[in-house]
């Protein structure tokens, strides 16, 4: 259930003229309030798609967080270049688990969103292998 006041606060801003968003502190104080109350869990996926400079306050905002609510527990999920600036802005409460795709894990997404494709009469069977051969070597060296 979402606490009242979270409510609250969204329902006050679409109020506003042309439908304001709330503002960065406005967000983390409602995260600490909720994180203060609750066993929380906060998860964060492609971090490293967040435009840097939106990608250190947020890192900043959470290491608030965590301050308030030491139980907190945060997960976030991002290639290996973001790594340091996490390490950074949350020092101490980090375990970096680096996880890599297998050749077998790529051919496998590649070949569900082969499934997927809306316009089928678009690719021949040569196309269709050259995807399944080619892409994973060049995922592998990244």
């Amino acid at each position: 259930m979402i606490p009242a006041k979270i409510v609250e606060a969204f329902q006050d801003q679409k109020k506003a003229t042309g439908g304001r968003r709330l503002e960065l502190g406005q967000v983390v104080d409602m995260l600490q309030d909720i994180a203060c109350s609750r066993p929380t869990f906060i998860c964060f996926d492609a971090l490293d798609e967040c435009v840097a400079e939106y990608r250190g306050k947020l890192l900043g905002s959470l290491q608030q967080i965590l301050h308030k609510s030491p139980s907190t527990r945060i997960f976030l999920a991002g290639r290996l270049h973001v790594r340091d600036e996490v390490e950074q802005h949350l020092t101490g409460r980090v375990v970096a688990v680096s996880i890599t795709p297998t050749k077998a894990d790529i051919i496998r997404f590649l070949k569900a969103k082969l499934r997927e494709d809306t316009i089928p009469d678009a690719m021949d069977n040569s196309l269709e292998e050259d995807i399944i051969k080619n892409i994973p070597e060049t995922v592998s060296e990244l």
